[in-house]
């Protein structure tokens, strides 16, 4: 299922197209992810998620594939397994930045690919809280960018497993949006 979302960010185009790159500075952004080995592109890590009483827990790799200067735009591709159970789940992320008044626009298409649990979610419920989830990342990459122009280190972020009623709530606020914009014929997301 592809999942588009794009976020801005106040800094420069240059700026930010050097702080996506840095991966384990920014992998603590990601709600629930936690590196646990870096190999020049090639990332190992975990992504928790808690739903409910259904907690999932993703071992698995990320490799940046491409890196078009010119175009502002990197690929990463990415694949991992439930720690527990048989689920799986792909993924390939292309962020492209373009400028935008005096800041940055960050455009990030996501195409994922889930088995077991996982995939009982509904590709509505997966987008709703996958936009939940952009939200919180591009709060703290603006966040971070600032910090790192004004040379401080980043937040020391523990991985703390996604939150499942929280996130449930603001992507269940989205999806009733969602369906009274498309009710009154406006469309909203």
């Amino acid at each position: 299922m592809l999942i588009e979302s794009e976020f801005e960010v106040a800094a420069p185009l240059e700026q930010v197209w050097r702080h996506m790159q840095d991966v384990p500075r920014i992998a603590p952004c990601l709600p629930g992810a936690e590196l646990t080995d870096v190999n020049g592109d090639v990332y190992k890590g975990r992504v928790t998620t808690k739903m409910g009483p259904v907690s999932l827990k993703f071992s698995g790799t990320a490799r940046i594939v491409l890196r078009d200067e010119a175009a502002k735009r990197i690929v990463m591709n990415a694949s991992g397994s439930e720690e527990k159970g048989k689920g799986q789940a792909t993924m390939s992320v292309t962020s492209t930045m373009v400028p935008s008044g005096a800041g940055t626009r960050v455009k990030v298409a996501q195409d994922l690919q889930l088995s077991g649990a996982a995939a009982q979610f509904g590709r509505g419920m997966v987008q709703d809280v996958t936009s939940v989830i952009m939200k919180s990342f591009a709060k703290c990459i603006a966040d971070d960018i600032g910090r790192a122009s004004r040379g401080e280190a980043p937040v020391q972020r523990d991985a703390v497993p996604v939150k499942g009623f929280s996130i449930a709530m603001q992507a269940t606020m989205t999806a009733l949006k969602r369906f009274f914009g498309r009710l009154f014929g406006r469309r909203k997301s």
